[in-house]
């Protein structure tokens, strides 16, 4: 039957059935609802509607299934819907666009979860080692008990489920971070209009406060000799013990040097330049490498990883996760803090903890306070660290090729007097020198 052939609207279904193709596509009235039916030149058949966008005003096309398996009537039914869905200012296709995916107030908490997550790392909100924690705290905490559940059903009641079960642990501060995320995750959703309210913004009032942090364990000059000695006739392998000898030398965050990258590395500058998305200061960071440090880096040079890593993790079997940075491709989180607990130095002395111990002898010999916390990666003061750019580099260079040379020095065992005499042979930039009291004087 042509279409010139039509009489009256609504369609019958004996003019649907009928209805021949053209050489073109060509989309009739149905009569009635804004409904259409499409007539392909291959003589395949289907359903569409015809709607204002709520926000642009803008008219819009929406597929509603093919014919003869959407009847006629089932079609009208759903071009009703679409036009009850404008009337309340609902976008039908992005309506059906979150349905689909999850996005949307009834898809799963899971969904909006990820996205949050990933849309944290995109915006350089976090770190490869905050990215892995969250990851983790999501699939083996988060999710297993809400995932599933809507997001915009998500209750204060649930949420207060997921940390109390993490605090029965006895995880006090694994359990303050979870609070802390699941309000960023429900204030992400709420921004996208997946809720009306955030569901964790009073877990704090209920929930167990953490006990107050304790320093990292770490050594005092006086347990440095020994310690030394140790670390070096360790018998890891040679990726972490060099990842612990760096970590030492330089009074890294161990994180930042698990994820340590070859193109990072000037070897003939020997220099280190990590971009501000690596730091926890959110600062690009520019440290000297003593040259200890440079001859450990030689030496572990081919075994370096193929995706530029220094430090690849050689024994994962698992997949390269780059949602959360790779994580999966460099030396596992803990393998430092093993290494030095094989030494027997469990509870003593962590990785992080060399960074305790590097700013206490910078203190105790004298070396300015901006150098060691420059050298730390601290994040400075209020306005300090917008207005204060300085990176001390000449000046670090020198303390730390100091710093280096002094640690295997008390390897190797220094007296009181050598000591001393060690400490006066200090040249700093242009000649100058220390004084006791950590004054800078020019002989």
């Amino acid at each position: 039957m042509k279409r010139s052939a039509i009489k009256r609207r609504p369609l019958a279904d004996t003019v649907l059935s009928k209805l021949e193709p053209e050489e073109k596509e060509y989309r009739e009235s149905y009569g009635v609802d804004r409904l259409y039916f499409v007539v392909a030149s291959s003589g395949r058949k289907r359903w569409e509607v015809r709607y204002k966008k709520p926000v642009t005003g803008r008219w819009a096309w929406m597929g509603i299934g093919t014919y003869p398996d959407v009847t006629a009537k089932a079609a009208r039914a759903e071009a009703q819907d679409v036009a009850k869905k404008v009337a309340e200012g609902i976008d039908p296709i992005l309506k059906r666009r979150e349905e689909k995916t999850g996005e949307g107030r009834m898809g799963p908490f899971e969904v909006t979860a990820n996205a949050w997550l990933e849309h944290r790392i995109s915006e350089g909100h976090f770190t490869p080692g905050t990215a892995y924690q969250a990851r983790t705290m999501l699939d083996n905490d988060i999710l297993p008990m809400i995932g599933k559940i809507p997001v915009s059903q998500v209750s204060r009641a649930d949420c207060a489920r997921v940390v109390s079960q993490i605090e029965k642990r006895g995880a006090l501060n694994r359990a303050k971070k979870c609070r802390i995320w699941l309000l960023s995750i429900f204030d992400y959703a709420h921004a996208l209009d997946r809720c009306d309210a955030n569901p964790a913004a009073s877990l704090r009032v209920s929930s167990k406060a953490p006990k107050k942090s304790k320093p990292f364990p770490f050594l005092r000059e006086h347990e440095l000799p020994e310690f030394l000695r140790s670390l070096r006739a360790t018998s890891s392998g040679p990726l972490v013990t060099a990842a612990s000898w760096i970590t030492l030398y330089l009074a890294s965050r161990p994180g930042m040097v698990r994820f340590m990258e070859w193109p990072e590395i000037n070897l003939k500058e020997a220099t280190w330049h990590l971009k501000a998305e690596k730091m926890k200061s959110r600062r690009d960071y520019l440290t000297p490498l003593p040259h200890q440090v440079v001859t450990i880096l030689k030496s572990i040079r081919p075994l370096a990883g193929e995706d530029g890593q220094v430090f690849p993790n050689r024994n994962s079997k698992r997949p390269v996760d780059l949602a959360v940075g790779g994580q999966n491709s460099v030396l596992a989180v803990g393998s430092i803090n093993k290494c030095l607990s094989r030494m027997g130095y469990a509870g003593r002395m962590t990785g992080h903890g060399s960074r305790h111990t590097a700013k206490t002898l910078l203190s105790e010999h004298g070396w300015p306070r901006d150098w060691s916390e420059m050298q730390l990666a601290h994040a400075l003061p209020g306005l300090e660290s917008t207005y204060n750019q300085a990176v001390w580099i000449k000046q670090r260079r020198t303390m730390m090729q100091w710093y280096a040379d002094y640690l295997d020095a008390l390897e190797l065992g220094m007296t009181d007097e050598q000591v001393e005499e060690f400490d006066d042979q200090v040249l700093l930039p242009g000649g100058q020198r220390f004084t006791e009291q950590g004054a800078i004087w020019t002989p």
